[in-house]
């Protein structure tokens, strides 16, 4: 599901018409027929942005992105104009734009959708960033169960290449540029763009120790730049329409638009677009709210591996600096909402196992760490555990913290930290009364697969 409608201001104000807190920009037409092909795209505009980008130097297109303040939709939200400023000049290097597109933390669903619907808006914002940085080979690295949406995007390039948009010469400037679609193989590591990087060399995907970092040495040791799909996507827009015009949504430090994915226990879950700043509760208000009957009881602002919040944080900003100052992380502005059916206990025992599985091995803190992990929360969530484990499971979340090799370690973290923060009684409940208080009948969100696990139902 999309939502779009027009929007004109700053931030969102509280008690605002939901109807003007949507900004469509990416998803302005995902609801038209055939909205990937080239013609819908170009009814809207499209490669217009391209046009001016390529009647600018190189540096001045960097600048411009720079000046608009698009910081990195994939989770940190890094500057992506001084991402590109990183690029030395002069080297006789070739130079590599990876984009990454290989979507996998839990709760995140906007870059597959985006691909999936409006396949050009990465093609251009691909080809405008490698002018910027003086580029001939571009690369997408696509997750590769996805393949309705490999195909799509295939099909995108291919009809790129045939209107002079990729290739040899684009558009009379000079600029070569040929666009490889790489799908991987699915492993969440890749999601980090070292690991992402060696994986596309066709080595197992591991994070590299930095420095040197990307921008020296990235891939085949060569200056490369790795953006995530949704901020390349936002760079045409910007080009067409002006930084201004980028600046005039959200807030100060993090302006302009993003796609928000609601989802979990809400009455009409999907992407919604909106300037940065707006908050979960107006979300909700324009989503319907809870599911008939239930009331929030926690939520994730930037997907699992992001601390929690609870129905006490409604009114944070979604925007970089609100939710940094609120104790979590905006990440990939998946929020995941749950109801009071869920155990908090069982979610985090969910997510926990998938972090296990999904580690790489490389650093001991958090191939050792998130299995000891695991084991700890399937005995509280049985009701074999002990009191004494709380305090262990916080010790070993802060022995991974901050200490292993990339950041997958902090986010199998999080989860830990935050639960026991708002939800110790919790636990402590299932450890006094032997077993999870909640009605797994009453739970719509977890499957009822937990025999092989040795859990209590």
């Amino acid at each position: 599901m999309t939502v779009a409608a027009e929007y004109g201001g700053t931030r969102p104000e509280a008690g605002s018409d939901p109807e003007k807190l949507l900004v469509p920009v990416l998803s302005a037409f995902w609801d038209e027929p055939e909205s990937w092909t080239l013609e819908t795209y170009r009814r809207h505009d499209g490669y217009a942005g391209l046009r001016k980008a390529l009647a600018m130097p190189p540096d001045d297109v960097i600048a411009y992105v720079k000046d608009s303040g698009l910081r990195g939709r994939g989770g940190a939200g890094f500057p992506t104009g001084m991402k590109w400023q990183f690029i030395p000049q002069g080297d006789g290097k070739p130079h590599y734009l990876v984009v990454n597109a290989d979507e996998s933390e839990p709760g995140t669903c906007k870059d597959i959708p985006l691909l999936f619907a409006n396949p050009h808006a990465l093609i251009e914002g691909i080809v405008i960033a490698c002018h910027a940085i003086r580029s001939n080979h571009a690369f997408i690295y696509l997750r590769g169960e996805v393949v309705p949406v490999l195909r799509r995007l295939h099909e995108a390039v291919r009809e790129a290449y045939t209107a002079g948009f990729l290739g040899k010469d684009i558009l009379g400037s000079g600029l070569d540029l040929d666009v490889i679609v790489h799908a991987g193989a699915g492993a969440y590591i890749c999601g980090e763009e070292t690991a992402l990087l060696d994986s596309l060399e066709g080595r197992r995907g591991q994070p590299r120790l930095r420095p040197p970092f990307p921008a020296v040495a990235g891939l085949y040791a060569c200056p490369t730049v790795v953006n995530n799909v949704e901020s390349i996507a936002s760079v045409p827009a910007i080009l067409n329409k002006g930084k201004e015009w980028f600046r005039s949504m959200g807030s100060e430090k993090s302006p302009g638009f993003t796609l928000y994915s609601l989802s979990g226990h809400v009455a009409n879950p999907g992407q919604y677009e909106a300037p940065l700043g707006i908050t979960l509760r107006q979300l909700l208000d324009m989503s319907g709210g809870m599911r008939p009957g239930h009331r929030l009881k926690f939520w994730t602002p930037g997907g699992s591996s992001t601390p929690m919040f609870t129905d006490e944080h409604l009114d944070v900003p979604l925007d970089y600096e609100g939710v940094g100052e609120a104790g979590s992380m905006l990440g990939t502005k998946a929020l995941q909402c749950f109801d009071e059916t869920t155990c908090v206990v069982r979610a985090v025992t969910r997510w926990t196992e998938f972090y296990a599985h999904e580690s790489c091995g490389k650093c001991t803190p958090c191939r050792e760490g998130t299995y000891w992990l695991v084991q700890l929360l399937r005995d509280i969530e049985a009701g074999r555990g002990r009191m004494a484990d709380l305090d262990k499971i916080d010790d070993i979340a802060d022995n991974i913290n901050g200490k292993s090799f990339c950041a997958l370690g902090d986010g199998a973290a999080s989860p830990i930290f935050s639960s026991l923060k708002y939800f110790r009684e919790e636990y402590e409940q299932h450890i006094s009364g032997k077993g999870c208080p909640f009605d797994p009948a009453k739970s719509t969100l977890w499957a009822d697969n937990d025999a092989h696990l040795g859990v209590n139902a």
